[in-house]
């Protein structure tokens, strides 16, 4: 499994629990949740003005990636994501790689 960072703006608390299920059913355990709390946009996106922000971390297989993204898009209360894969290496205290 892959450590993955989802980056979402909802305009409705309610969907939350949708994404979890979504994320949930393709494989996907949630490991850390971080509620960034409502914020006004630059400008207005499917005529909302403010959205409430998320970032979460969560594992998953790659196979199940596209998957996961291609039913995001299909929710309306989704006003924007940004799913990105971490990177797990290991560095030193010096900042250099750990060598295997």
């Amino acid at each position: 499994m892959s450590l993955y960072e989802i980056t979402f703006l909802l305009n409705e608390d309610s969907e939350l629990n949708a994404v979890k299920e979504l994320i949930s059913s393709h494989g996907g355990k949630i490991a850390k949740e971080n509620d960034w709390g409502v914020k006004r946009l630059s400008y207005p996106i499917k005529k909302d003005r403010t959205a409430h922000f998320y970032n979460w971390e969560f594992s998953l297989e790659k196979k199940n990636v596209q998957e996961l993204k291609r039913k995001l898009n299909f929710n309306e209360r989704l006003i924007r994501y940004l799913v990105l894969e971490i990177e797990t290496k290991k560095y030193t205290t010096h900042g250099q790689p750990l060598t295997q």
